[in-house]
């Protein structure tokens, strides 16, 4: 991506959060992956490409023990993400001349994003693709009591056991974190206009947890500016018309 200059941030442990970035005029798009996930996949190729093409910018990172990023993956759990975005946004807002920002969030990188936006005045726009709310508290719930004992008295367990997670141990703290995170959600909205989007055949991340999610967010807050597209096809969304619905859901005025 040869329109994007690599950016370096210093954590609080002094480890390195790799990423890249294009300045663009009035508007710059945040790209937060999902997880287990580097920063340079379809997705984000394609938003880049779009980012050049209307002069806007964007921005797109690895989160410290994963990608390009410092650090060992075991060292971090959901809160060290978290503050990853956190000083990644700084970084975008630093100038006062800064353009407003957009987040587009995958899977894990969606609550995220949503956390993000709840803090941060500079976001007015968020994109969420399968966003995975609550994630491993939700997994905790999803596992047969032995293994859930096991990941609780142990203090690690992956994912899954298939190839993809099975080297990735996950720690404990992970659950306690997204659970308090996720009591937390709605304790103080702040009105960013949002677009869902979920493929209706997601096994990965259940589009339920969508569907629940909107429906909770406007018990709160009936006039949220929020709009759920549930849409045949899996986490991937990768199909021409899925393309489609992910871009105007991006760039167009709403």
């Amino acid at each position: 991506m040869s329109a994007h200059r690599p950016f370096e941030l210093r954590a609080s442990d002094g480890k390195l959060i790799r990423g890249d970035r294009s300045i663009g005029k009035d508007r710059q798009i945040l790209f937060i992956t999902g997880f287990l996930s580097t920063r340079w996949g379809n997705k984000s190729k394609a938003l880049a490409q779009w980012c050049q093409e209307t002069g806007w910018g964007f921005c797109c990172y690895d989160v410290r023990g994963f990608g390009d990023s410092e650090g060992q993956f075991t060292d971090y759990t959901l809160s060290d993400w978290i503050a990853d975005a956190r000083l990644v946004l700084q970084m975008l807002t630093d100038s006062q001349s800064s353009p407003p920002i957009t987040i587009v969030g995958n899977s894990l990188g969606g609550w995220i994003g949503w956390l993000m936006a709840q803090e941060c005045g500079a976001v007015d726009r968020l994109t969420l693709i399968a966003p995975a709310f609550n994630m491993m508290g939700v997994r905790a719930k999803s596992i047969s009591p032995d293994r859930l004992h096991e990941w609780h008295t142990a203090g690690w367990m992956p994912w899954d056991d298939d190839p993809l997670h099975k080297d990735w141990a996950l720690s404990w703290k992970w659950v306690a974190e997204s659970e308090a995170q996720w009591k937390t959600s709605f304790d103080r909205l702040r009105r960013v206009r949002t677009a869902i989007l979920h493929g209706l055949q997601d096994t990965a991340i259940l589009p339920g947890g969508s569907s629940r999610f909107v429906e909770q967010l406007l018990i709160h807050d009936p006039s949220y500016p929020v709009e759920l597209h549930l849409v045949p096809g899996d986490h991937r969304l990768s199909g021409p018309e899925h393309l489609h619905l992910f871009r105007r859901s991006v760039m167009e005025e709403r």
